[in-house]
């Protein structure tokens, strides 16, 4: 099965996640089959990861966006548990501080951008910004961003411009050789609430909940327009979002493995080749070495 075309949404139409399935594909019932897949696709990643790394020509930016508690945290530390730590790094976009509040919205994202030759995930992201500000205005009044003043300043305009901006941003990435790969993980609102009360129930689970987690769950609705409006405006055909049943965490797993896979194969990725005179050079240091009396 071709996750990648199958999850792709390129923004050709409106999305509406109400009527999108968060359940895994019908053909996908065995657990047992799943985790050897994924195990599989760890190897092939690994492998991938180590040319993109000794290569050092393009750089990978992994982007996941989700309600709370649909398996973000999991998903990364699964799938890319394969990978060299030294080629890997993972960034999170919380509230962001004064000082990065004080710089334009972009600028503590900027800073996080992967080396070329890296995989940089950022678990949560710049979508941050027509997200939760979008379903509280507020925030964006309270950062005295220009003549902005009061919430109705904050409108679908204001968004658009974002839109706009993630756009360009994304395309100024992809002409600096890199491929960014975006992933909603769409979960059904009473899948979460079941994984709030394990959360709750399971004291080495406890930790990881919020009381505002409760208190943003009364805005599920809202999230979710605000979701089908951003993933909407900013899918393209050349960085797509992939919309991911994450109802069953590893179905949702198989499918971001397959589909990272899938892309980077794509890249023109080798290890580097060494010419007459570096190939020389290390005959000379072969020769040294068999020498070598100790």
């Amino acid at each position: 099965m071709n996750f990648e075309k199958q999850y792709r949404y390129t923004g050709k139409q409106t999305l509406h996640l109400t009527k999108l399935d968060t359940q895994p594909d019908a053909d996908y019932k065995s657990e047992k089959v799943i985790k050897e897949q994924i195990a599989q696709n760890i190897k092939q990643l690994t492998d991938l990861q180590g040319k993109l790394y000794a290569q050092d020509r393009y750089g990978v930016l992994i982007v996941f966006q989700a309600m709370d508690a649909a398996g973000k945290d999991s998903m990364i530390a699964h799938i890319m548990s394969g990978v060299n730590p030294q080629g890997c790094n993972v960034s999170s976009f919380k509230q962001p501080t004064t000082k990065e509040v004080a710089h334009d919205y972009l600028w503590r994202i900027h800073d996080q951008v992967p080396k070329r030759g890296m995989i940089g995930i950022f678990n949560r992201s710049y979508y941050e910004d027509v997200l939760v500000s979008r379903v509280h205005p507020n925030i964006i009044v309270n950062e005295h961003i220009g003549d902005i003043e009061k919430k109705s300043q904050v409108d679908d305009a204001f968004f658009d411009r974002r839109f706009k901006d993630l756009r360009y941003f994304e395309d100024y990435l992809q002409h600096n050789g890199y491929l960014v790969l975006k992933f909603f993980l769409h979960m059904s609102k009473a899948e979460q609430k079941q994984r709030f009360i394990r959360r709750i129930e399971i004291p080495s689970h406890n930790w990881k909940f919020s009381a505002a987690d409760i208190r943003e769950r009364k805005y599920w609705d809202d999230y979710q327009q605000a979701y089908d409006d951003a993933i909407t405006n900013t899918a393209t055909k050349s960085v797509p979002w992939y919309v991911i049943p994450a109802d069953s965490k590893w179905y949702s797993r198989l499918c971001v493995s397959e589909i990272i896979n899938k892309r980077l194969s794509e890249l023109p990725l080798a290890y580097p080749s060494l010419d007459a005179t570096d190939q020389a050079q290390l005959k000379t240091a072969l020769n040294q070495l068999d020498r070598e009396t100790d």
